[in-house]
Order: C-alpha cells, then structure tokens, then sequence
C-alpha cells in the first residue's frame, strides 16, 4: 500500500501552475510547512506520547541531504536526530542486521531521520550478495540465499521490527525519493564541473548507477513487500527538489497533526503551585523595586 500522491497543501497548491511557476510556489509551501512542522514539534515534544521516524531511500543524488536540511530547517535541534547508516563496522556486522537500527530509534516526543536505512540490507546487499559473507551467516541462512528466502525473511522482520515500534507510539513515514536516470546523470556532471561540489562526487556512485536496473528491481520488491498499514511508503517525485521538498514537508507535518496531540493539563493541585510561584515572583519583583528606590535616596 505505497503511496505516490502526497497529502496536505503541497499537492494542491501546485497543482495548477505553470512549470516556470512551480520552483517559486513550491518554496512558499516549504516555508509555511516547516513553520507548522516547527508547532508540530512543540506539541510533540510536550505531549511526550510519541515518537516520529522519518526515514529516507534514494539513488545516489536523490536529494536525500538536501531535503533533511530544509524539512528540519525549522525544527529545533534538541527535539530531532538524524542518522546517516553507512557501511556497517565490524561491531555492527556481528548482531543482527536490525541491530544498529533498532539502536537509533527515536525515543517519545522526539523527530528521528534514517539516511538510508535497514533497508540497505535488502537494497544494496540484494545487488552485491557478496556481502553477505561479512555477516558470518549460519550455513542454514546461507543455503536460503540460494533462493528468494532470506530476502523474505528479511522483509518479514522489517516488518514486524516496524509493526513492534507502531505499537510502542512511534510513527513511521517511509520517503523513496525517485530521481530518473537522466536526472541523476545531470546532477551527478553538476558534481563534477562544480569546484565547491567535487567533494560531493564518488566514483563508486557510477558503478551503482550502471546496476540501475538491478536497484529498481530490489526497490520495488522491497517497497512492495514492506509497505504495510502501519508503516506505508510514500514515492517521491524527484527531479524537482523544491516540489520534493514541499510534498515531504507537508506529509510529515500533516502526520503529526493528525495524532491529536495535546499539551500536558494542570491538575488542581498544580495550579495551586503555580499561583504560589507567581506570588513569590510578584513579591520579589515589588522588593527589588524597593531596593532599587532606596540606594537612588
């Protein structure tokens, strides 16, 4: 049950523009989305109640870095973490695969973000099965790879590791950002004739992108096999980052919103205190004036 029309403002605002239009518009939706995202999480944060776990796919050049700097440009840093999974240590490659993951999960009242993901475990690893030996599998899990069972066993877990966080109040919203070919081809060139990107471009980059169609085949099988009620995917546009942005910006505000949030109420006896807070803070205002008088006499 993969999602690829977003909700909220964005879509409809955009709707009915011209193409020299879109870029501009698309920037005032990001920016009263990230000024509602922003309550969102004040409300979150107050609420303590749940979590929210972003989590981001893509070919490389997506915009995945891009889009969590100007989602996030309006949140405060003490209330979300990002997480960026690159290739496992060797600490990481003796547990289970979920293991790191499950480590970084945000904990109630915060954002938490995925760059690249768990998901990695059957994207890549799907690809380059070679990796596989560095897990040190059991020889039943190896004889499984010989098939299609380890990657529906895997796909199983993905899920029931999602299903167990949705019962313990976290939210889950799943972004593949879907960059065409020729988009990332363009991108991946701007990298290169740009001094202040260069740092931006890795030559392994090109041997993903001539797998392509070996990525898209595990992407879909993935996103097919893992999009559930309780954690559906959302597919992303992305060849035009500011409308990516506007789409994701108004999904995940319109997704926190949509919890019913409340702010903590004050039972009687903490309004009691609080009256008697405010008494002390008048009494101690009114003698500090007193003093201030007495050394002007």
């Amino acid at each position: 049950m993969y999602k690829r029309q977003p909700k909220g403002k964005a879509g409809k605002a955009l709707q009915a523009l011209e193409a020299d239009e879109v870029k501009d518009r698309a920037k005032e939706v990001l920016k009263q989305n990230v000024e509602e995202l922003a309550d969102a999480q004040e409300l979150l944060w107050a609420s303590d109640t749940h979590a929210v776990l972003v989590i981001f796919q893509a070919m490389d050049a997506a915009g995945k870095d891009g889009t969590i700097k100007h989602v996030t440009s309006g949140l405060n840093p003490a209330g979300c973490e990002v997480t960026s999974f690159k290739a496992p240590t060797s600490e990481e490659l003796d547990r289970p695969f979920l293991w790191r993951n499950m480590k970084a999960v945000p904990e109630r009242g915060m954002i938490g973000i995925f760059n690249r993901s768990h998901y990695e475990d059957v994207l890549i690893v799907r690809v380059h099965p070679e990796l596989l030996d560095d897990r040190k599998l059991s020889r039943d899990s190896a004889a499984a790879d010989a098939g299609a069972n380890l990657w529906e066993q895997r796909y199983q877990d993905i899920n029931a590791f999602e299903r167990h966080l949705a019962r313990n109040g976290t939210v889950i919203l799943k972004f593949f950002l879907n960059v065409s070919k020729e988009e990332q081809r363009t991108r991946l060139l701007e990298r290169l004739d740009d001094p202040h990107k260069n740092w931006k471009f890795n030559a392994a980059d090109l041997d993903t992108r001539d797998r392509w169609d070996d990525y898209m085949q595990a992407y879909e099988e993935a996103i097919g096999a893992t999009s559930t009620p309780w954690a559906p995917w959302h597919i992303i546009p992305a060849d035009h980052k500011w409308v990516m942005r506007a789409m994701i910006s108004a999904i995940v505000a319109h997704t926190i919103r949509s919890l019913d949030l409340r702010f903590p109420s004050v039972d009687a006896a903490q309004r009691e205190e609080l009256a008697r807070a405010r008494k002390r803070l008048e009494a101690s205002a009114g003698s500090a004036r007193r003093k201030s008088k007495g050394k002007r006499k």
